[in-house]
């Protein structure tokens, strides 16, 4: 921002001197570029005899840091006018500059006490009507900050009007250029990005990288948005690939560059961008929306609460300040207000974002700091920045002029309290800071440069374990948390527990570096893995003892404690208090382990028999303890059933409570054991069932509360799985991780997944059925919840499996495991939809994607809008191929064949291994042309049923007639099936007689092949066979193959021989005339027909040799009379022919 950070004073501007500077401030409406203002107190000169005061400060110090400030400061602060404007920006390398006025100092911070040879410039800033700030500077060289030397660096200040002046040196005071840069807008940022070239960013959101040419003037180019691949397309397309164009009235509010990455981000009030950098090119990589993603989740996460939310989101403000880079992502310091709150404060927020590369994830948290103000307009809210130093404890300073807000960031697993720092001592104020030797260093008026550093005796464990683990470990002779063995010296297992107990004690207490030490000892970074195991042990003990530790300060517990318990003793005397202190301690423990390296060379631990990663059995251990605060929540309203099911667990683990405690306080003590008692509910529930009436209030009582304390405590540790999933996730280099089983889905006997199958099968046997409809609806409503649960244990397993290296490692399981969770989803869902409990059953199967049940909702309740979305929801896991699989195999090919037009693509897709049907579906979209090629195939393939083939030949026929091929295409694809359909109608013109003696069904028969038809026509059997019938035995001949050309010779007389034994050769009547003997004989009828075709007889009759040698002709060949009138008809009709 360019708005000058005044003191509260500085709102005046003086009476009667006139500065010249005009007025801009309506040129950018939401982001004043104010002109220089007169502030009516004097200014004061820091001195290091005048320290900050730091009395209020509880947790913090405010310290001196580096040197005194150089001899050009310290007189530029004196001698500057009241209404210059003072701004400072300290930098990581540890260079320094300040803005007074028109003059700018840059300086190196001096790491010693006293400063000796510190290099300091003074440069003269070009003339401007608007005040300058310390972000229109920046500082830059080719070779790392921290050790270039001063002729190496270079200097860019540029006016917000656009004047750019260039020191291509800092060593030559004098000698610059000076180049007029055209912004389109008032320039508010100037940042260093690779090969010594800038980025000059303007109000709107217009984005120049400048650097030296060889003259060392400087050259400017727009750094095009959208840049890169995805450049010129829509703006509704390119946001599904993260790249939006800025609206109109889009404001920048922050500018980060990022080295390490060579990334540049910049926050709008719009939007989140992120460019590419390198040397001598840049491409945006991301537009995120941010204002879409975050500004209603910011609502929800100040005034979900509210009753009337709903309203009062409508009117919500939110505006973006800041952002900068922590171990966690990209922390955004954000504010927001309502105008309808009395008072109206605004309520400042920080959002950690996760840059997945090319796109920002949309799993993001949002922390409301305990930070706010009375609201007064936005842009006394943008002089709010934001400082995020490396440091651990992950603490966020929020500071304008007059304060510094420290703040434990969502992203800390532990810190100090959050603290006010006031800076609004008379003459005193921030003019600016920056990050430095991993310190928040800000410019107080009055002390200079300070750090703002958490007090070695402030400890980030709870109050009241603080002293009771000191005294733990001091009760311990052998252990000091001061001493650490040599790594010479062997360590047993049990001292090592001990001695990291110490290092986390010292790390909560601040002391980082004899925290490391210690830790470095005991497990040597560089070590060889041998101590690997060893490590995961000791780390799996000491979090153990955490969760399930004494509280020794109860002093009902005194003589229950065990001598040699070096755990952390709790002094709280309530139980649900003792509950969240060893969540405090283990929220704590996890940062220690973080912080000090030891988190990701964790490996596996045995659990329940099983290996398991032990980042999450420690993960696992936070679960409880959620489940546990749940369930004792549940204590105080339902006390009686609680403590009956306590006390049946106890008894189960043979753990006796002495006579001082409650078997509440011995149960709660021991949190890993906690599942324990869901079991011994369920037989209180049952017990209750039994000896309750049906209709009574305890019956229904029991059951409801039962389900209540089952869903609020694997909720509980369910939803603390997925939201903290970051803290235990796995690093990119650690070893290959076995399957995970959470506790919730452990299928042992006693185990939540056996338990919560129990529990189906009690409510919906035992107790839906008497329930009335209030009932009925409650008891479904919480089963859904336990089935969520259920079916998210089996999804963390699969995903799990899933992300096995090398990848397909656990095929086999994987199959195994996903069988048997589609077999119990559908086991445990479709008695809810039996039961018309649609709303669960859909709400359950849509998130665990069980589609066969989806389908039969949609069936059940005929709601085809309902599946229409399915279709669309679901469109990328192939629902579409699941629902047509489904229609096929319960036999609805109706429904299966009248899709919307939207799902004819599909359906098409589908259809192509079902051609049975696809030709169906071809006709309705009234293609004819796929309708015909199916068809015809179909035609071709067929070989079983003759009436089959028949029918498909014709539909063949009928849509190649419709359809649009062009004419000679159209005649070869007719003549072609009137060709195969000549051939069936041998087969259908067979004589019913024959076929009532085969026992052939004409619509049932088998498709008959010629030689087949042919045997039939010949037969004995055809006792009334004609010339016609031998005529189309012959007829058949030309569909054998020619490959058999020798069985088609043999075929054709052996049917001359069949007709010829049709007659009867030895009547009287024309004896004496051979020809008139023969006149009325089939086979002469035979050649006549073939006559009449004009059939060759010279090449198509057998030689009449042929015929009297068959054997089929019987005693007619030794017939001199039959061979003397075959003779005489094969020579007279030979004759004829010619």
């Amino acid at each position: 921002m360019f708005t000058p950070r005044s003191t509260p004073s500085s709102g005046r501007r003086q009476q009667g001197r006139n500065t010249g500077r005009k007025s801009v401030s309506g040129a950018a409406a939401g982001l004043l570029f104010s002109p220089r203002r007169t502030p009516l107190s004097a200014r004061s000169t820091p001195s290091r005899l005048q320290t900050h005061s730091a009395a209020d400060s509880i947790n913090y110090d405010v310290q001196p840091f580096g040197s005194s400030l150089p001899v050009k400061v310290m007189e530029a602060l004196t001698m500057a006018d009241v209404d210059d404007q003072i701004s400072v920006k300290v930098h990581e390398s540890g260079w320094a500059w300040m803005v007074c006025g028109e003059r700018l100092i840059i300086w190196k911070i001096s790491q010693t006490a006293v400063a000796k040879l510190s290099v300091c410039k003074e440069l003269q800033l070009p003339g401007s009507e608007y005040s300058y700030t310390a972000d229109l500077v920046a500082v830059a060289s080719a070779a790392p900050l921290e050790s270039a030397p001063v002729q190496s660096i270079s200097v860019l200040a540029v006016a917000a009007e656009g004047t750019a002046r260039l020191w291509s040196s800092l060593s030559q005071e004098g000698n610059y250029t000076e180049t007029d840069v055209d912004m389109g807008d008032l320039c508010n940022f100037v940042v260093a990005v690779n090969g010594g070239s800038f980025v000059l960013c303007s109000a709107k959101s217009r984005l120049l990288r400048a650097s030296a040419d060889s003259s060392g003037k400087l050259q400017c180019r727009a750094l095009q948005q959208g840049q890169g691949v995805l450049s010129g397309i829509g703006r509704r397309v390119s946001s599904l690939f993260g790249m939006l164009s800025p609206p109109a009235n889009d404001t920048l509010h922050s500018v980060l560059w990022v080295g390490g990455a060579s990334c540049l981000y910049t926050l709008t009030s719009s939007s989140l961008s992120k460019w590419e950098v390198d040397d001598s090119w840049e491409h945006q990589i991301l537009t995120w929306d941010a204002q879409r993603a975050l500004s209603e989740s910011i609502a929800d996460a100040i005034w979900g609460s509210e009753s009337n939310y709903e309203e009062l989101k409508e009117g919500a403000n939110v505006t973006y300040l800041d952002m900068q880079l922590s171990q966690a992502g990209l922390v955004v310091l954000a504010a927001a207000w309502h105008p309808s709150d009395a008072p109206c404060l605004a309520y400042f927020c920080l959002v950690t974002l996760q840059d997945n590369g090319a796109a920002i994830s949309e799993q993001f948290t949002v922390e409301v700091t305990k930070y706010n103000r009375p609201f007064q307009s936005e842009e006394a809210l943008q002089a709010t920045r934001l400082l995020l130093p490396r440091c651990p404890g992950s603490t966020a300073f929020m500071y304008n002029e007059e304060m510094v807000f420290a703040s434990s960031t969502c992203t800390s697993r532990g810190g100090l309290p959050d603290e006010k720092i006031s800076f609004s001592s008379p003459g005193d104020g921030v003019r600016g800071g920056g990050c430095c030797a991993d310190l928040p260093v800000f410019f107080s008026q009055n002390s200079g440069l300070v750090a703002v550093v958490a007090r070695q005796s402030a400890s980030i464990l709870p109050e009241t374990m603080e002293d009771s683990l000191f005294a733990s470990l001091a009760a311990t002779p052998e252990v000091s948390v001061t001493e650490t063995p040599t790594r010479a010296e062997p360590v047993a297992q049990e001292d090592k527990t001990k001695l990291l107990k110490a290092a986390f004690l010292q790390f909560c207490r601040n002391d980082l570096v004899g925290a490391q030490a210690v830790t470095d000892e005991l497990f040597p970074p560089d070590g060889d893995g041998e101590g690997g195991t060893e490590l995961d042990d000791v780390v799996t003990r000491i979090n153990l003892d955490l969760v399930d530790d004494y509280p020794a300060s109860d002093p009902r517990w005194a003589e229950s404690v065990p001598d040699e318990s070096a755990g952390f003793p709790l002094t709280s005397l309530i139980i649900l208090h003792q509950l969240e202190d060893k969540m405090k301690a283990h929220v704590c423990f996890m940062d220690f382990l973080l912080q000090a390296g030891l988190l990701d060379r964790l490996g596996r631990v045995t659990v329940r028999s099983s290996p398991m990663a032990t980042r999450l059995l420690l993960c696992e251990h936070a679960e409880k303890l959620q489940a546990a605060m749940a369930l004792k929540s549940h204590h105080a309203k339902r006390g009686e059933l609680v403590n009956r099911a306590v006390g049946v667990a106890l008894q189960r683990n043979n753990a006796a409570v002495p006579p001082s405690l409650t078997a509440a306080d011995v149960f709660f003590r021991e949190v890993s054991r906690i599942s324990s008692v869901l079991d011994c509910l369920l037989d209180e529930e049952e017990r209750s069932l039994k000896e309750n009436p049906v209709n009574s209030v305890q019956w229904a009582e029991g059951v409801l509360a039962v389900n209540g304390i089952l869903k609020d405590m694997l909720q509980a540790a369910t939803q603390y799985r997925e939201t903290k999933a970051f803290t235990y996730r796995a690093s990119e280099s650690s070893a290959v991780e076995p399957e995970y089983v959470p506790w919730t889905a452990s299928g042992a006997v006693g185990g939540v997944r056996s338990i919560i199958s129990r529990q189906h099968d009690i409510v919906l046997r035992s107790v839906y059925p008497h329930a009335d409809a209030e009932l009925r609806g409650a008891l479904c409503e919480q089963l859904a919840a336990l089935l969520d649960v259920y079916l998210g244990g089996y999804v963390a397993q699969l995903t799990s499996l899933q992300q096995q290296r090398p990848p397909g490692a656990q095929q086999e399981r994987y199959n195994s495991l996903e069988m048997e969770y589609s077999q119990r989803r559908s086991e445990l869902l479709a008695p809810l939809l039996e039961l018309g409990q649609y709303q669960w059953v859909a709400a359950l199967a849509e998130k665990y994607c069980d589609f066969d049940i989806l389908v039969q909702l949609c069936e059940q309740t005929d709601n085809q809008s309902r599946l229409q979305h399915y279709l669309t929801k679901f469109a990328d896991q192939n629902f579409a191929d699941f629902l047509f699989r489904w229609y096929m195999e319960k036999g609805k090919r109706g429904k299966l064949l009248s899709q919307p037009a939207a799902q004819h693509q599909q359906l098409a897709s589908f259809l192509q291994s079902h051609q049975h049907l696809s030709w169906l579906h071809h006709m309705h979209v009234h293609d004819y042309c796929s309708a015909n090629r199916t068809l015809y195939s179909q035609a071709n393939a067929e070989a079983r049923y003759y009436v089959k083939k028949k029918t498909l030949l014709a539909l063949s026929k009928l849509t190649v007639l419709a359809s649009d091929l062009p004419e000679d295409q159209l005649v070869q694809q007719v003549d072609e099936i009137v060709e195969q359909e000549r051939f069936l109608l041998h087969q259908e013109t067979l004589p019913r007689q024959l076929l009532e003696d085969k026992q052939q069904n004409p619509d049932t028969m088998p498709l008959l092949s010629a030689h087949d038809l042919i045997q039939l026509y010949i037969c004995d059997d055809n006792r009334r066979a004609n010339e016609y019938d031998f005529k189309k035995a012959l007829d058949l001949l030309e569909y054998i193959d020619e490959e058999e050309a020798g069985d088609i010779d043999s075929l054709k007389c052996e049917i001359f021989g069949k007709a010829l034994r049709r007659d009867d050769w030895f009547s009287d009547d024309g004896a004496d005339d051979p020809l008139e003997a023969a006149k009325d004989s089939i086979f002469v009828k035979i050649l006549l027909k073939l006559i009449q075709e004009g059939v060759s007889l010279q090449t198509y009759l057998p030689d009449v040799r042929e015929l009297l040698e068959l054997d089929d002709l019987g005693g007619l060949k030794s017939k001199p009379y039959f061979e003397f009138v075959l003779r005489a008809n094969y020579e007279h009709y030979l004759e004829v022919q010619m």
